[in-house]
């Protein structure tokens, strides 16, 4: 009897806990669900906007239901405020400054990572204080110096700039990863007859390639929706890149907000479409040594 009733005790407190477990997790999931919606909110008001008329959205507002869905102001976005030409000129700075960036970096660290030399870590700290390094700050000594260049106003100065502020934390990224490659790979290679150069074209970037291209997605992220440069080192609309022409469509006294909107989500594309295409490599770099 007394077995009995024990058995039962427990039971009751398997239940009572395992209710207690289920009124946890749906109260975790309740909270998740609650701020991802409060996250997407804006971009529900985009999109919706986007797809209204600015006299349906002055007369019942931004939150009304809207009283009629249209297609127009993407058309117009692309033609009549230039996004077309905005998009380009974002591929244009965006793609070299990429590259450059990549295999600059790349070689910074192979040289960092696997040879051993007088001021090696000084150089390494160095990297990695430019990053620390606002921007802000920097604003009026870059301006001049593209003017002594005569760089100012050209896709030249954008190119320099991003490949040149982003070599630090790239650098710091892919030397750290380089580190973790078996040094007795390269010892075999140059067995073999291989040069350093070859090392590192054909053996220490193939090994890389998760940590690259996980830094390609994120830097392609930060220099296509870059701002504060553009607005800084570009006068000529035509050079402008996407960021800064959305810019230039809000008006002194009037907004045309679905135009604008329209336009914003079509510059989110080229991002959202790298990200979705280089998303398997870009989750394996971000849990490189995670089972370490």
């Amino acid at each position: 009897m007394a077995t009995i009733t024990r058995t039962r005790t427990q039971l009751a407190g398997r239940k009572k806990q395992t209710f207690g477990q289920h009124v946890n997790a749906s109260s975790k999931h309740l909270f998740l669900l609650l701020f991802t919606l409060t996250w997407l909110l804006p971009m529900f008001a985009s999109i919706l906007t986007s797809f209204r008329t600015m006299d349906d959205i002055t007369v019942n507002g931004f939150w009304s239901i809207p009283k009629e869905i249209t297609l127009d102001k993407f058309s117009d976005a692309w033609t009549t405020a230039r996004i077309r030409v905005y998009l380009l000129n974002s591929f244009i700075i965006t793609i070299p400054s990429l590259l450059g960036m990549m295999f600059l970096s790349s070689l910074n660290a192979f040289a960092l990572a696997r040879f051993k030399f007088k001021g090696n870590l000084l150089i390494y700290f160095i990297y990695v204080g430019g990053t620390m390094l606002p921007f802000q700050i920097l604003l009026l000594p870059v301006f001049r110096l593209t003017n002594k260049l005569d760089l100012y106003d050209t896709y030249g100065a954008l190119i320099l700039i991003h490949t040149a502020f982003q070599l630090g934390f790239c650098t710091f990224v892919l030397r750290n990863f380089m580190r973790t490659i078996p040094g007795e790979i390269l010892d075999a290679a140059r067995v073999d007859g291989c040069n350093e150069f070859r090392i590192y074209w054909q053996i220490m970037l193939p090994l890389s390639l998760p940590s690259l291209a996980a830094l390609a997605t994120l830097e392609f992220t930060w220099i296509f929706n870059d701002f504060l440069w553009a607005l800084i080192l570009l006068q000529s609309d035509s050079l402008r890149p996407v960021t800064a022409g959305l810019a230039t469509l809000q008006g002194q006294y009037v907004t045309d907000w679905p135009l604008i909107t329209a336009g914003a989500l079509l510059a989110t594309l080229p991002t959202i479409l790298v990200f979705v295409f280089l998303q398997r490599f870009f989750i394996q770099g971000l849990t490189l040594g995670s089972g370490k």
